[in-house]
């Protein structure tokens, strides 16, 4: 377990840095590499290509301690010391496995790289033809089971929120994603529905339009409660509902871009394969060539989405909270978005 010596201090150093390493604000620090400053839809893509290797999964918790205390005993590592390749490394396994709102470990399964490899099965079989609403329930639990916990876990974690309310919250929104996600299954089952349109293409837009529609849930005590809102320094202004509001807006767009692009494509390939002479031949090979595709395409998709909006918003002070406006002269604050 992560020791809990400075936790306060290295979430600020953390979320300090992540507005200079996401949205490149200080032009005096001329960062190299890696962690040059992400004012780019690229250049987060590159960063997310690194931060989503997989070897974070498996990276031991001491190896994640010693880039923690690396970072305490190296305060100015936000601002002068990001060239340096032992702190670059030690930003990216904090980044890419510590939480930067309360320093905690995120757990294994849920980290960031965790994502494509738990979900794209899951997505394979959620969108596949079934004869029998019971060959659907597995697959449709499964997946949002795991994308409520990982919403909650990646969600913004500056608000008071107790566990309990979480597991409430947690299984009410698996509960709700399940049975929104099988009743249209239900339909083409009881009505013996066999279009393309509803075999092939409702699916795939109630694939998506769920997966957003869960962030907003999981997340929802974000724009009740408000989440904390920083200026360019890393110091906490206030707390926003307009800022949570934004924050999960955001997150539940890339969602859906994510999801419904890796299910759309594979289908979009079914299609024309199973007009060629060797799906005549061999049609098991049907299987095979949408798994192999929702793999390839969620590969692509899972970081793509992830730097459609930086990690680290930006929100003008004058859409705030008159309290906000109030308590500082900036015209521009920052709060994390999530994952």
């Amino acid at each position: 377990m992560l020791q809990e010596e400075g936790p306060i201090r290295f979430s600020k150093i953390m979320l300090t840095v992540i507005i200079i390493v996401y949205l490149g604000f200080s032009a005096a620090i001329n960062l190299s590499g890696a962690l040059a400053p992400l004012k780019s839809f690229i250049q987060r893509f590159l960063q997310w290509t690194e931060l989503l290797d997989p070897t974070n999964l498996v990276v031991s918790i001491e190896k994640i301690e010693k880039s923690r205390q690396l970072l305490l005993t190296h305060e100015d590592a936000s601002r002068s010391d990001l060239e340096d390749k032992t702190v670059q490394e030690a930003w990216k396994r904090s980044l890419s496995t510590v939480h930067p709102d309360n320093s905690k470990l995120i757990p294994g399964p849920f980290r960031p790289a965790a994502l494509l490899p738990f979900t794209a099965p899951m997505v394979f079989l959620s969108v596949l033809p079934v004869k029998s609403l019971k060959a659907m329930i597995l697959p449709q639990v499964s997946f949002y089971t795991y994308s409520t916990v990982f919403n909650i876990v990646n969600g913004n974690a500056s608000y008071d929120r107790h566990p309990h309310e979480s597991i409430l919250l947690g299984a009410g929104v698996i509960a709700s994603s399940t049975f929104f996600g099988l009743f249209p299954r239900l339909l083409q089952v009881r009505f013996s529905l066999n279009s393309i349109l509803s075999r092939n293409v409702i699916p795939v837009v109630i694939l998506a339009q769920l997966s957003g529609l869960n962030v907003v849930a999981s997340r929802s005590l974000e724009p009740l409660r408000g989440i904390e809102v920083m200026d360019k320094e890393g110091s906490v202004i206030g707390y926003s509902r307009k800022a949570g509001t934004k924050a999960i807006k955001d997150t539940a767009t890339s969602r859906v871009v994510l999801f419904g692009t890796s299910a759309f494509i594979p289908e979009v390939f079914s299609y024309f394969f199973k007009r060629t002479q060797f799906f005549l031949q061999c049609p098991w090979s049907l299987w095979t060539l949408k798994l192999s595709c929702t793999i390839l395409v969620m590969g692509l998709m899972v970081p793509v989405s992830f730097s459609v909006f930086p990690q680290i918003g930006r929100i003008q002070c004058s859409e705030l909270e008159k309290e906000i406006q109030s308590a500082t002269e900036e015209t521009e604050l920052f709060y994390n978005r999530g994952v």
